[in-house]
């Protein structure tokens, strides 16, 4: 080894680096075949869009669509990687609402997504009407960074409650009666048993139902200017309701995850009420079919007579990505996929879900009595309810802001099952913005 002065270590490495760029010189990253790549997390709508994919290329002589099922975390770290190395970067793609913000880091011109806005907008010569006009507009904002729209929102994914309504019936609970929470929670006391029967599933151990109540209310994570806003006083009212709810010696909620342990919570009408977002219905048809005729949906209780009577969960966007050498052509397909009413009436009978694009409300599918939720017209109730549902902003750290609230919550049910009432307002003030802070610091160090 003398005759390398670094090392066999470093004489390894080189030889390493050198044996790489031969292969990689000898098998170069093949080009892209199709004319459009698309990239989904989620197999149902992997599924529909493979057959859809077929007519848009009908109709357009000489494309081809190329489609791939990521998983949902690998959406975002390879996407991410794809952009830094300028490989093997998809035309379209979608992201989960959660993971979309931690795209719109750095300046507008370095957001690695088209700039929807003028399209979105756009007036057609023929109609006059623009797509905006057509679409449930509090949708967009996870999707805006700084006024600019980057994706085209899949759904609305409003909230109401899954109930059993044959145990509700039993014990002469009328549901349309229950108005607001109060209502709610007055209920609850009188049918919750303590170890053997609960209200309602609420979770103690993440914020993902605390989020729900918090839009809910008017709050969020983040202001449209992307300021920290959950230790404010809407933030700090929420947990202070909620936590009552799922801790302490009367607490109403409870939650046993998912799979086969809630597929028995509810049989055994140890699980009174499910939170319901219109994606989460579909999952409960499959995986509690033996309730099937015995359950119903109700919308959420109001926090005040008269208020919203929803929230949301969950959320998907639709984005060009700036290396699509075909940006008309993408925004054709993006439309084709989230546009076509017949196409999304028959995605609604298998998936539930409710579209962000209203004119395809009118369809018969959103119209039809369900034999599962006793004979509930499901799609109709969730599209009364869009017009409610909360706004929420984004932010590059929103997956940050999520797991500091999730620690809050922890500590704050932990303070109260030890302590109850007494001192729990100064302590869960604190606890929140110890938090919020948190983020502020991270935010600060970085202002994109």
């Amino acid at each position: 080894m003398r005759s390398f002065p670094f090392g066999s270590a470093a004489l390894a490495i080189l030889g390493l680096a050198l044996a790489s760029g031969l292969w990689l010189a000898g098998h170069p990253i093949p080009s892209k075949k199709a004319t459009l790549t698309l990239w989904t997390f989620a197999d149902t709508h992997y599924n529909f869009y493979k057959e859809a994919a077929p007519e848009f290329e009908r109709k357009h002589p000489g494309t081809t669509v190329e489609l791939q099922l990521v998983s949902g975390q690998a959406v975002t770290s390879r996407l991410q990687a794809a952009f830094w190395a300028d490989l093997d970067v998809p035309d379209l793609v979608e992201v989960e609402i959660s993971s979309a913000g931690s795209f719109f880091r750095g300046p507008l011109k370095d957001v690695g997504f088209l700039d929807l806005t003028d399209r979105i907008h756009r007036r057609d010569p023929v109609t006059g009407k623009a797509l905006w006009d057509s679409m449930v507009h509090t949708r967009f904002s996870p999707y805006t960074s700084r006024g600019r729209i980057f994706g085209l929102p899949h759904d609305v994914h409003p909230v109401q409650l899954a109930y059993r309504r044959d145990i509700f019936e039993k014990e002469g609970v009328d549901v349309a009666k229950i108005h607001t929470w109060d209502d709610f929670i007055k209920v609850g006391r009188r049918l919750t048993i303590p170890n053997k029967r609960y209200m309602i599933e609420l979770g103690d151990g993440d914020g993902t139902n605390l989020e729900m109540c918090l839009f809910q209310r008017g709050g969020g994570y983040f202001d449209a200017q992307g300021k920290v806003i959950f230790d404010n006083e809407v933030g700090l009212q929420t947990m202070l309701w909620y936590v009552p709810l799922v801790a302490g010696p009367k607490k109403i909620g409870n939650t046993l995850g998912g799979g086969q342990i809630l597929t028995r919570a509810v049989e055994d009408g140890y699980l009174l009420c499910l939170v319901a977002p219109d994606w989460r219905t579909k999952s409960f048809e499959k995986d509690i079919p033996r309730v099937g005729g015995k359950m119903a949906l109700m919308p959420l209780p109001a926090v005040t007579p008269g208020g919203p009577r929803t929230s949301t969960w969950g959320g998907t966007m639709l984005a060009i990505t700036k290396h699509c050498k075909h940006p008309d052509l993408a925004w054709e397909f993006a439309k084709h996929l989230y546009l076509d009413k017949e196409g999304l009436a028959e995605r609604f009978r298998g998936t539930n879900i409710l579209p962000a694009y209203r004119d395809a409300w009118k369809q018969p599918a959103f119209n039809e009595p369900r034999p599962y939720w006793s004979g509930q017209r499901l799609g109709s109730l969730y599209a009364a309810l869009a017009p409610q549902v909360p706004v929420q902003y984004t932010s590059p750290l929103v997956v940050t802001a999520k797991g500091k609230l999730s620690e809050a919550l922890v500590a704050c049910v932990q303070q109260y099952n030890t302590h109850g009432a007494e001192g729990f307002e100064p302590f869960a003030r604190a606890r929140l913005k110890l938090a919020a802070d948190q983020v502020r610091k991270m935010i600060a160090r970085n202002p994109y």
